[in-house]
C-alpha cells in the first residue's frame, strides 16, 4: 500500500500554476509575524490546511521539500516562499542561468590550453610533484614561451570566442527574460563604495599592465602593496578625496533604494559608515585643520619633550627617566609647565571650535566621540584636571630606581663639569649610549643595588597593604571580576580589547541586570568600613584578641631579671630540642641553680633595658602626630584596664615566684653551709 502511495506522488505532475497555489496556501497558513527560522516554522506548519484540490497534506509537504532544495534557506520561511515563487517561474534566474541546456560554453584561455595540453607530460615526469607545484612550473614556462609559439593558442581562443559570440546572440534572443535577469544579478543592490587603497590599486593596475602585459595577478599586488605604504601624505589625500566622493554618491542611492524595496527590510544600519581607516580618517582631519590634542597636565607635556629626544633610551626605561628627571626640578619649573600646558588647552579649544563650525552635524558628532578626554564646547583651561597616579595616591610607594638610572646619577654631575656645552636632553642620550656599551661585570654593581632597592621597595609595599583593609570595590568591577575569563577567552587574551568591551557592555546593561552586583558593592562597602573600624578601635582590637601594631615603636625589654635570663636561654637555641613546657619548667630550674651574684646580673641589665625603653619611647611619641598619639594612648589605657588585674596577678606571681626561687637558693645554700659546718665539728 505505501509502494502504491509513493508511486502516485512520484508519478503526480506538478502544473507552475498548482505549484504557486501550493505557495499560496503556505503563506496563508503561517502565523502574520513570522520571525523564527524557516525550519521551526515549517515544523509547525498545519499541511492540512495548505492541502487544496487532489493534492493532500503529505503531497504537499514533499512538494515543498523537493522546491526549497534549490532555494537558500538562511532567511524566515516567509522570506523563502517568494523566492520559491520567483524560482518555479524562472528556474535559471541569475547565476542558474549557466546550467541552461542552451547556454553556450566560455572558450579556453590560450594559458589553460597550453596548461591542459603539457600538464599529462609534466606530470608524468615529475610525478613527486603536486598540483600546484605542477602549476607553478607551467606558469612560468608559458611566460618565457616565444610569441611565435604562442601564436598558435592565442589563435584558437579567437577563433572559439567568435563562435562563441554568435552562440550568445543566438541565446540571447531565444531567451530574453534570462538574459535580463542576468544583467540585472538579483537584487541590483548599489555598489558599495571603495576605499582609497582600493581606488589606487585598480589606477595603477592598468598602468602596471600596460608595461607588463604577462603579469600574474600575485605579481600585481606584489609590486604595488608595497607602493602604498610608501605613498606621500599629499597623494594619499588626493585619493581619501575620492573615496569620500564615492561613499556620499553610494549613501544617496543606497537611501533611494531602500525606500524602493521595503520589502527587502534594509534600515540605515545596511548602509557603509566608513571607507577610511583610523589613520586615513586622522590624516584627514588634520589637513582640514582638526588640531593636536594637547597633554593634560605638566607633567605629560615635559615627558612629550623630553621622550622625543630619547631614542636611544630603551622604551622599558623612558617613563622612570622621565619620573625621576620630573622629581629633581624646582617647583618653579614645574609651576611652568603647567602655566604652558592650561596655556595650550585654551588655545586648543578656540582651534578645536573653529575646526567643529567647518563641519557637519553627523561629522562634528563622530569628531566629538573620538575625545577622549571628554571634550566638551565651553569647557577649557577651568576644567579640572584628572590627577597622575602619583598625585592620586601620595601615600602609594614610590616605584625603585632602575640599574640604569643609579648609573646615570653617578655620572651625570662629573659629565656636566666635563661638558657644559649639553643641554639636559643631550646628556640623558650621551648616558643612555655609556649604558649600552658598558660591560655587563661592571653592570652587576648597579643591578645589584636595583635589587637591594626594589626588596626594600616591596617590604615596605607589603607593609602599607597589610595596614589597610582592601578598599571596597565597585558593583562594576565586581561584574568585571567575574566575567573577565570569558571576555579573555573572546578577545585571544588582550587585555585591552577586553576591557574596552567589559566597560560598553556594563554601560548597556538594564537597572534590573545590575541590581545583584549593586548590592554585593554595598556588602563589600559595609565589610571595609567593618574592617577599618576594627583597625581604627582599640577597643575592638583588644576584644578581639589581636595585638595592636604601631610603626616603630619600641620593642618592651624584660621587666626583672628572671625574664631576661628567660628570654637568653630561649633565644641561644640550647633548649630546642625539648617542648615549650619543658623548656620553661628547665628555665626555671637552672634559675634556682644559679648563684645569687649571676641573679643580680641579670637583675641590673634588665633595670638598664628598662631606662633605655623609656628614653626610646619618649622620643618615638614626640616624632607621632597627635592623632597616632592619642590613638597610642587610648589603645593602652584601655589594655591596662582589662588586664590591670590579670597583670598585676601575673607580676605578683613572677615576682613570688623569683622571691621564692631566690629564697629556696639561698636556704638551699645556707643548708649546705650549715651542713659543712657540722661535717667540720664531727671531725
Amino acid at each position: 500500500m505505501n509502494g502504491e502511495m509513493e508511486a502516485t506522488t512520484q508519478v503526480q505532475v506538478w502544473a507552475q500554476d498548482d505549484l504557486l497555489k501550493l505557495l499560496e496556501a503556505m503563506k496563508v497558513a503561517l502565523p502574520q509575524k513570522d520571525l523564527t527560522k524557516y525550519k521551526t516554522s515549517e515544523s509547525h506548519l498545519d499541511w492540512q490546511k495548505v492541502a487544496f484540490n487532489s493534492y493532500t497534506a503529505e503531497m504537499c509537504k514533499q512538494k515543498w521539500q523537493e522546491v526549497s532544495k534549490e532555494i537558500r534557506k538562511f532567511r524566515t520561511l516567509t522570506e523563502l516562499i517568494v523566492d520559491a515563487q520567483d524560482y518555479i517561474k524562472n528556474p535559471y534566474k541569475g547565476k542558474k542561468i549557466k546550467k541552461h541546456p542552451d547556454f553556450p560554453k566560455k572558450p579556453l584561455t590560450p594559458y589553460f590550453r597550453f596548461f591542459m595540453e603539457k600538464r599529462a607530460k609534466y606530470a608524468k615526469l615529475h610525478p613527486e610533484m603536486s598540483n600546484l607545484d605542477l602549476t607553478k612550473i607551467l606558469s612560468k614556462k608559458y611566460r618565457e614561451l616565444p610569441d611565435k609559439k604562442k601564436k598558435k593558442y592565442v589563435d584558437d581562443f579567437l577563433r572559439d570566442k567568435e563562435s562563441f559570440v554568435i552562440s550568445m546572440m543566438k541565446f540571447r534572443e531565444e531567451h530574453p527574460d534570462l538574459v535580463e535577469s542576468m544583467t540585472k544579478k538579483g537584487s541590483n543592490v548599489p555598489e558599495k563604495p571603495k576605499t582609497p587603497q582600493q581606488l589606487w590599486y585598480n589606477h595603477e593596475k592598468k598602468a602596471f599592465l600596460k608595461t607588463h602585459p604577462d603579469a600574474t595577478t600575485k605579481d600585481i599586488k606584489d609590486s604595488l602593496g608595497k607602493q602604498w605604504t610608501q605613498l606621500s601624505d599629499k597623494k594619499r589625500l588626493k585619493w581619501i578625496g575620492k573615496s569620500l566622493e564615492q561613499r556620499k554618491l553610494y549613501e544617496g542611492t543606497m537611501r533611494e533604494y531602500i525606500q524602493q524595496h521595503p520589502e527587502l527590510n534594509m534600515t540605515q544600519n545596511d548602509i557603509v559608515k566608513s571607507t577610511l581607516t583610523k589613520a586615513e580618517r586622522h590624516l584627514k582631519d588634520k589637513s582640514d585643520g582638526r588640531p593636536d590634542k594637547p597633554p593634560p597636565n605638566g607633567y605629560s607635556m615635559f615627558c612629550a619633550e623630553l621622550m622625543s629626544n630619547m631614542k636611544d633610551v630603551p622604551s622599558t626605561e623612558r617613563m622612570v627617566m622621565c619620573s625621576q628627571r620630573w622629581k629633581l626640578l624646582k617647583q618653579a619649573e614645574k609651576d611652568g609647565y603647567q602655566k604652558r600646558c592650561e596655556q595650550r588647552k585654551k588655545e586648543y579649544e578656540i582651534e578645536m571650535n573653529r575646526f567643529l563650525s567647518s563641519l557637519s552635524e553627523e561629522e562634528q558628532q563622530r569628531v566629538l566621540s573620538e575625545e577622549k578626554i571628554g571634550f566638551r564646547r565651553g569647557a577649557g583651561a577651568n576644567s579640572p584636571i584628572k590627577p597622575s597616579l602619583h598625585e592620586a595616591n601620595p601615600e602609594k610607594p614610590k616605584r625603585p630606581i632602575s640599574a640604569m638610572f643609579i648609573f646615570s646619577e653617578e655620572k651625570r654631575p662629573k659629565l656636566q663639569q666635563e661638558r657644559p656645552d649639553l643641554s639636559d636632553s643631550e646628556l640623558t642620550r650621551l648616558l643612555a649610549r655609556m649604558w649600552n656599551e658598558l660591560p655587563d661585570k661592571k653592570k652587576e654593581k648597579y643591578k645589584r643595588l636595583e635589587t637591594v632597592l626594589k626588596a626594600e621597595s616591596e617590604k615596605k609595599e607589603k607593609e602599607d597593604r597589610s595596614r589597610l583593609p582592601d578598599p571596597p570595590k565597585t558593583a562594576q568591577d565586581i561584574w568585571q571580576q567575574s566575567v573577565i575569563g570569558d571576555y579573555l577567552a573572546r578577545f585571544k587574551n588582550d587585555r585591552q580589547k577586553a576591557q574596552k568591551a567589559m566597560e560598553a557592555t556594563w554601560s548597556t546593561m538594564e537597572k534590573k541586570e545590575k541590581i545583584m552586583w549593586i548590592k554585593k558593592a554595598a556588602e563589600d562597602q559595609k565589610r571595609y568600613e567593618r574592617d577599618l573600624c576594627e583597625m581604627r578601635s582599640p577597643a575592638a582590637t583588644i576584644a578581639s584578641g589581636k595585638k595592636m601594631k604601631f610603626e616603630g615603636e619600641p620593642k618592651k625589654p624584660p621587666s626583672n631579671g628572671y625574664q631576661k635570663f628567660s628570654q637568653e636561654m630561649l633565644s641561644n637555641g640550647e633548649l630546642n630540642h625539648l617542648p615549650m613546657k619543658e623548656r620553661m619548667t628547665e628555665i626555671g630550674s637552672r634559675w634556682q641553680r644559679l648563684p645569687l651574684k649571676n641573679k643580680d646580673n641579670y637583675k641590673k641589665i634588665a633595670e638598664e633595658k628598662q631606662r633605655q625603653y623609656k628614653v626610646q619611647l619618649e622620643q618615638w611619641l614626640a616624632s607621632l602626630s597627635s592623632q597616632e598619639r592619642n590613638t597610642y594612648k587610648e589603645y593602652n589605657s584601655q589594655v591596662s584596664q582589662l588586664f590591670h588585674s590579670s597583670d598585676d596577678d601575673d607580676d605578683e606571681e613572677d615576682d613570688d615566684e623569683a622571691e621564692d626561687k631566690e629564697n629556696k637558693s639561698e636556704e638551699s645554700s645556707s643548708e649546705s653551709n650549715s651542713q659543712g659546718s657540722s661535717d667540720s665539728d664531727s671531725d
